[in-house]
């Protein structure tokens, strides 16, 4: 799935690539023989094994979109071996760069061969074939082994502190681009943002947490409408999920039963998101039926909810201070 972000970046979060180790090179038959001796001796050296073709995640990264282009992967053929016992040369690896939150399976079968969620974190998913031995450690030479080969599946889930999520035009991208340093596309009509936004966020402690804005969501998105379950899966790898909630009413929806209709797609979805910390958030408070609604919502809901106006920059300053709290309980627990 490709998307144009504001006409700078292409974001692809699936491919499939065929990625072939390097075959192993040739041993050596040879035999050495001088004036003194009666029988040559057998001198072939071994052939040098394949590299591998190795998948790498950086934070750096934030598509998938160079796969889309190149399918095909092999690491370089081991070297042929000589006389005199010389070994042919290990054949050089092949490295892949795969954004953080990168899910690696077997395409065939679909069994998970990894899941890169950090940094620098390296899987082999094709191994060099090993080099013939040459006829100095066995009587006879033994042909080299060809590389692994095989077709994988790419699948990319962002990696992200808060995951804001909530019905298309509930604010979020205003809301992301007041309490980060990105600036995302913003209009009033549904399905602004078409691909995952990340931001950092930062406060005078030099306390850092990454929100992502995910596209909207729709009542059947588990299901694959509107933008579809897809992006569903992004919120999976989140700490927090940010229920952003358009307070005012202002595109003719009831905010109450846009709350109960995202909260069933996240169960929906499964176990992960519906029992994932959830954070309510009421944004619009600036506009006149906002109060309202807001006092019907609390007796309804029964559960906290902070006040916000991402537009007018109102309530703010609280939002990021209780998602700190929060991420830095989260944090404890986790050590």
């Amino acid at each position: 799935m490709a998307f144009c972000s504001q006409g700078t970046m292409i974001f692809v979060d699936e491919a499939r690539i065929f990625v072939q180790g390097g075959d192993g090179g040739q041993g050596c038959e040879s035999f050495y023989r001088d004036k003194y001796m009666r029988y040559p001796r057998p001198d072939g050296g071994d052939g040098g094994r394949g590299g591998d073709v190795i998948v790498r995640a950086e934070r750096s990264l934030r598509t998938l979109l160079d796969f889309k282009f190149r399918q095909h992967y092999k690491a370089y053929k081991g070297g042929n071996a000589s006389s005199k016992g010389k070994t042919g040369k290990t054949g050089k690896d092949s490295f892949l760069r795969v954004p953080v939150g990168t899910i690696i399976r077997d395409y065939e079968t679909g069994l998970l061969i990894k899941d890169l969620a950090v940094d620098q974190q390296t899987v082999i998913v094709a191994k060099g074939g090993d080099g013939g031995i040459g006829n100095a450690r066995r009587k006879t030479r033994t042909l080299p082994e060809d590389g692994e080969r095989r077709t994988i599946g790419l699948e990319l889930k962002i990696v992200a502190d808060v995951g804001i999520v909530g019905f298309p035009n509930a604010g979020k991208s205003t809301l992301i681009s007041g309490i980060s340093r990105v600036k995302s596309k913003i209009a009033s009509y549904p399905f602004t943002t078409k691909q995952p936004i990340l931001g950092i966020v930062e406060d005078a402690d030099e306390f850092s947490f990454i929100v992502a804005d995910l596209p909207g969501i729709i009542e059947g998105a588990h299901a694959g409408k509107g933008l579809g379950d897809r992006f569903l899966r992004h919120a999976e790898r989140t700490k927090i999920l940010m229920h952003l909630v358009d307070m005012s009413g202002s595109e003719g929806r009831d905010p109450l039963d846009d709350y109960r209709k995202i909260n069933h797609e996240l169960e929906a979805y499964g176990d992960i998101l519906a029992f994932k910390y959830k954070l309510t958030v009421a944004n619009k408070m600036d506009l006149p039926e906002a109060e309202g609604h807001l006092d019907r919502f609390k007796k309804e809901i029964g559960e906290e909810i902070l006040p916000i106006s991402a537009l007018a920059k109102t309530g703010l300053e609280e939002l990021t201070q209780t998602l700190k709290g929060v991420l830095c309980s989260e944090n404890s627990q986790e050590e």
